[in-house]
């Protein structure tokens, strides 16, 4: 079978409903592959689904090896057919399936493409919407303040791309200056560029971290991160070994909306300068904000909010 004949086939076991990882405020419960296998009786995820970060994976890796208790390959190999399930399966990545392999991943033609090539490949839907004066901030993302997000997907990868305020002020983008695959990202330094006819602006990355994928979808068709800015317009995602330090410092769910709330008053006040007093309740500003108002400036409202 080729290979985009396996992706084909394969894509029809991706869930279609995996949600990103939201820390601190998913309520439902995430127990560990170790608690689901048996082998622990109470053990919720802490780590995003990235066992091979997890020093308590390691640690029972480690007590297996020393004859303690089995690994949890070993547990579910004892478990009936029907309910010996597919590692993804267990980690909600994947629609329900049986594992076909007996738990030898390293062998196992699904798992090696759903690593490599389906779950990075994949953008996906905000778990909900916050509108603040008619932009748009999604729940469970991680902003910075140059108008950027991050988000964590199960399994560790963090996803990142701009926001939907940057794309209605600043108007459809002609184009991305997207880094390399391998690259190391410092965050808050300039790390990609965006355009605009003959307009261009550096974008501060939210995170730290090394490339792993960018969305070549993006790359020829660039409205589509204005059309779906946390969705598929998604422009690469990143590996960074301590994912809960990478987005220590960004704004969650409750300090985001008032910071996007007081950057809009920034923009309201930019345009009164211009155009005189806004409707007194602000009203929703349009699309392409710069390009129904040239005056505002390129420079101007990138030095501003990117």
């Amino acid at each position: 079978m080729t290979t985009t004949t396996t992706i084909s086939v394969l894509k029809k076991n991706v869930s279609k409903t995996s949600p990103v990882w939201e820390i601190g405020k998913q309520n439902t419960p995430r127990p560990c592959i170790w608690m689901q296998a048996g082998v622990t009786a109470q053990k919720n995820c802490t780590h995003y689904y990235d066992c091979t970060g997890c020093k308590y994976d390691a640690a029972m890796e480690k007590a297996a090896a020393a004859g303690k208790h089995p690994t949890w390959q070993e547990a579910m190999r004892r478990q009936p057919g029907s309910r010996r399930i597919c590692r993804h399966a267990m980690t909600g990545r994947s629609d329900m399936r049986t594992c076909p392999m007996n738990y030898n991943c390293d062998r196992c033609e699904f798992d090696q493409v759903f690593e490599d090539t389906l779950i990075p490949a994949r953008g996906h839907k905000p778990v909900r919407i916050t509108r603040v004066k008619g932009f748009d901030l999604a729940g469970g993302y991680y902003f910075h303040s140059g108008h950027t997000w991050a988000a964590i997907d199960s399994g560790g990868v963090i996803r990142v791309g701009m926001d939907d305020f940057s794309f209605k002020v600043l108007g459809g983008p002609d184009g991305f200056d997207l880094p390399l695959v391998g690259q190391e990202l410092n965050q808050a330094r300039a790390s990609w560029g965006i355009r605009r006819k003959d307009n261009q602006a550096d974008v501060r990355s939210p995170v730290n971290g090394v490339i792993t994928r960018v969305n070549e979808t993006v790359r020829s068709r660039p409205d589509l991160s204005q059309d779906h800015p946390y969705g598929e317009g998604w422009l690469f995602t990143v590996h960074n070994a301590d994912i809960k330090g990478a987005v220590k410092h960004l704004m969650d769910d409750e300090t985001s909306i008032a910071w996007l709330d007081d950057d809009v008053t920034a923009l309201e006040k930019m345009i009164e300068e211009i155009t005189g007093p806004l409707a007194a309740d602000g009203g929703v500003l349009q699309r392409d904000v710069f390009g129904g108002l040239p005056a505002l400036g390129w420079d101007r409202l990138t030095r501003t909010f990117l």
